[in-house]
């Protein structure tokens, strides 16, 4: 994946596909309701197993039942790049098994 930072034309238009993220400031942003705090925790530990796989990490911040990330790409400036998008989506597939709302 490319680093090269991404318009923020283009962002927004990628953001469309993502139900509940925003770009803020410089990053692009989510938060997620949990059933409980044993769910918050079981997918923090699953967006930390992505995070992994893809080599690309975001802020990730675990509360009582909820799980906050917000990404930019250090290498690109501190710029949204196609590897936060890549990240947002696959949270965005494996968050409703949590029961993420």
């Amino acid at each position: 994946m490319a680093d090269e930072p991404l318009s923020q034309e283009e962002i927004e238009a990628r953001l469309g596909d993502l139900p509940g993220w925003a770009l803020e400031g410089d990053r692009i942003a989510r938060g997620y309701r949990l059933p409980s705090h044993f769910a918050a925790a079981a997918l923090t530990v699953h967006v930390a197993q992505i995070q992994e796989e893809l080599g690309h990490h975001s802020d990730l911040t675990l509360g009582y039942n909820t799980v906050g990330l917000s990404v930019n790409t250090h290498s690109a400036g501190g710029a949204v790049t196609e590897k936060d998008l890549t990240l947002a989506a696959r949270v965005e597939a494996i968050a409703p098994a949590h029961g993420a709302r």
